[in-house]
């Protein structure tokens, strides 16, 4: 798991089967690399999240047959990244 933030959403009107309807966000770890990933939460941009990778995305989005390897497990109510 990583913490990130929600930098904003992306929308693809065209996407793979496997994606279905998922709601995509770009996330920002804190050293400044942008991702993309499913979001089943409803996260909003300046959201801090923590986040699930790799096989146990696809569990983490509550629907395995979705073709994702990043998705966000929850959002983050408190938290004060360092530095």
């Amino acid at each position: 798991m990583e913490i990130m933030q929600v930098a904003g959403s992306l929308v693809c009107t065209q996407r793979v089967p496997g994606l279905a309807h998922s709601n995509l966000r770009i996330l920002r770890n804190v050293m400044g690399k942008l991702s993309v990933a499913v979001d089943p939460v409803g996260a909003s941009p300046g959201n801090w999240v923590f986040t699930a990778s790799g096989s146990a995305a696809r569990f983490a989005c509550g629907d395995p047959e979705v073709q994702t390897d990043l998705t966000i497990g929850g959002i983050i109510d408190f938290w004060e990244p360092d530095g």
